[in-house]
């Protein structure tokens, strides 16, 4: 290795073992002009008075807050009448709005798939989507084009476009049946050298898929967590507690890709129709308890990707004018086209509840719960839009207001292991704000209704970021 690799696997593993310093903030000195076009708010102090906040602990919802923001960090969060306001600072009165933390996406692609398998990979468009959403924090959780991945990163770091913090995962890796865009891993030694290599390019986290073998998925782990990286996994081949043996991190998605669920299921195979006969499983019996109890005593968390999944689903409310306006026409139209057959021939909608069931009793018995749009699928999951869809499928699933956001939001920042910096809404920490014009817990769809989003202190006004990806998504 490289002394370069060797110094990126160690700055690599700080950030893993949560003993990185504190984040690098970005001001608005560092910003490009493209990018400050989208700033509303940039005073070096900022009042935002009279809130409703949702802090993101999954305590109660505080009602008539100041939070009070200093150079790129919250300095202070209170009652309205207890908290000083100095001289100077800009103030908005923002009675009747909601504060939740800026959501952290934990399945939230750079691509986009439509109808058809149609592959972009959206460099303009994501990341003014994602943090015109309100999401502050991605992982990217599998590459498709892993250096446009890279060097977007790098863009955003330099405030030369918009977008959310990005935290790197290399190109997915699978087993032999693997689709041309992966890599497909044929020994243990083949999965060292791959994890090695990305490590040195920057990457901090590993996707495993679907048909790789536990043989070379354990060798990834080892090797990952040797040079300071963790490993999340889509799969298949090798269940979820098989994965939990394997001292795998994060897992994905839930029940619907859980090989546990199938008992005739072979060592190292990925059983056939996966999402109907696990779909149809009991979502709180034995081999769920079972699984849930192995996740939760190791400390693996899971990935929510609900709004994804919902869109393949009939019955369900996923055709809404919003997404449609950025899509381009022909993916438009092919859309809706795929929805109309849903409907007519898609697959058992209680499957779906019991998805949503799942995770609810995965939360109840005190999982890790964390979320991200995967923006892939048929296309009816937009990035940012998604995000926002899956905070209110978990109000569906049953989780209250404060649950929901701290599953979206302090969750998937502790699987990071950036917690200590981010996530919550707390004295000290990165000022990364959502301001939701009207009453979340009210009213889930408030969660659409974003005003401005903070990153590092600085307010991005929602609407213009969003416009900018009118009719571009499936484009670039």
């Amino acid at each position: 290795m490289t002394m370069s690799r060797i110094f990126a696997a160690l700055t690599a593993a700080a950030m893993a073992g949560g003993l990185a310093g504190p984040l690098a903030g970005q001001g608005y000195g560092q910003l490009s002009e493209e990018t400050r076009d989208y700033v509303a708010v940039r005073a070096p102090i900022v009042a935002l008075e009279n809130v409703r906040v949702v802090d993101g602990t999954g305590g109660p919802i505080l009602h008539d807050q100041t939070v009070l923001l200093r150079d790129g960090r919250i300095a202070a969060v209170g009652p309205s009448s207890a908290v000083s306001v100095p001289d100077g600072a800009e103030r908005h009165d923002l009675s009747g709005h909601t504060v939740i933390p800026g959501m952290v996406g934990m399945h939230d692609h750079l691509f986009y798939t439509a109808v058809g398998g149609r592959r972009v990979q959206l460099g303009y468009s994501a990341p003014r989507l994602y943090l015109g959403s309100g999401v502050t924090t991605i992982r990217t959780t599998g590459s498709v084009t892993p250096f446009a991945d890279v060097h977007l990163k790098e863009a955003i770091d330099r405030g030369d476009s918009p977008g959310p913090r990005i935290h790197l995962t290399a190109p997915y890796i699978t087993g032999p049946s693997g689709a041309p865009h992966q890599a497909r891993m044929t020994s243990p030694e083949q999965a060292r050298r791959f994890v090695e290599y990305w490590a040195g390019e920057g990457a901090t986290w590993l996707k495993a898929y679907t048909s790789i073998g536990s043989a070379e998925l354990g060798a990834a782990i080892e090797e990952a967590h040797r040079l300071g990286l963790r490993v999340t996994g889509h799969l298949c081949s090798v269940s979820f507690q098989e994965a939990v043996e394997l001292g795998i991190d994060n897992l994905e998605h839930g029940m619907l890709t859980a090989s546990d669920f199938v008992p005739d299921k072979e060592p190292d195979r990925c059983p056939g129709d996966i999402m109907q006969r696990a779909g149809g499983s009991d979502p709180t019996g034995a081999v769920a308890m079972e699984t849930i109890e192995a996740m939760v005593e190791a400390g693996v968390g899971l990935t929510a990707t609900l709004a994804v999944y919902e869109a393949f689903f009939p019955d369900r409310d996923v055709v809404d004018e919003r997404t449609l306006e950025l899509m381009t026409p022909d993916l438009r139209e092919a859309y809706l086209d795929e929805r109309g057959r849903i409907q007519e021939v898609g697959p058992d909608p209680s499957n779906f509840q019991n998805e949503l069931r799942f995770e609810k009793a995965f939360v109840d018995a005190g999982g890790l719960l964390a979320a991200g749009v995967d923006p892939t699928g048929n296309g009816g999951a937009l990035p940012g839009f998604g995000n926002q869809r899956n905070f209110e499928l978990l109000i569906e699933a049953g989780l209250s207001t404060s649950q929901a956001v701290q599953v979206v939001s302090a969750n998937g920042a502790r699987i990071l292991g950036v917690d200590g910096e981010l996530g919550t809404i707390e004295a000290g920490k990165v000022a990364d704000l959502v301001v939701l014009a009207g009453d979340l817990e009210l009213d889930p769809y408030t969660i659409r209704a974003v005003r401005w989003v903070f990153k590092d202190g600085i307010g991005y006004d929602s609407p213009e970021l969003i416009q900018a990806t009118r009719g571009l998504v499936g484009i670039r």
